[in-house]
């Protein structure tokens, strides 16, 4: 994951910001693999209780005017979210692995969704298109 400063987070698209969250809770839910694994659950704590800050901020930025799939992704979230806190309790790393391996199918969608988005700006091209409508006249 990238060292983020505000000046990086201010640059990116809500989409690209949407990407880093799930590279965040990815990680999150990896470290917390590692660290149950280990019996470190102090540090495994954290980890989870930081997953699900991210996966409470994920389910904040949905649009739910966009259709199904945001009430859709909303469920899926809270799942996660109660997933995580049941595994927190009973230190299972298979709930932990479930979680994240949902994590990475929906960043994979999420990530090719963000390459086949037109590299142009859309603003660009309306201020283009208005600019030559006054040049009519």
């Amino acid at each position: 994951m990238e060292f983020l400063t505000e000046e990086v987070v201010y640059k990116k698209t809500p989409q690209q910001l949407t990407a880093l969250l799930y590279e965040g809770l990815m990680e999150s839910v990896e470290e917390a693999i590692a660290s149950t694994k280990k019996g470190d659950y102090i540090h495994a704590n954290k980890r989870l209780q930081k997953a699900n800050d991210i996966l409470r901020r994920l389910g904040v930025g949905l649009k739910y005017d966009a259709g199904i799939i945001a009430h859709q992704l909303d469920a899926l979230y809270n799942y996660m979210a109660e997933r995580l806190i049941d595994a927190n309790m009973k230190k299972d790393v298979a709930m932990m692995e479930e979680v994240l391996t949902i994590a990475k199918e929906i960043a994979t969608a999420w990530n090719e969704a963000l390459k086949k988005q037109p590299t142009t700006n859309v603003a660009a091209k309306k201020a283009a298109a208005y600019e030559q409508f006054i040049k009519i006249e």
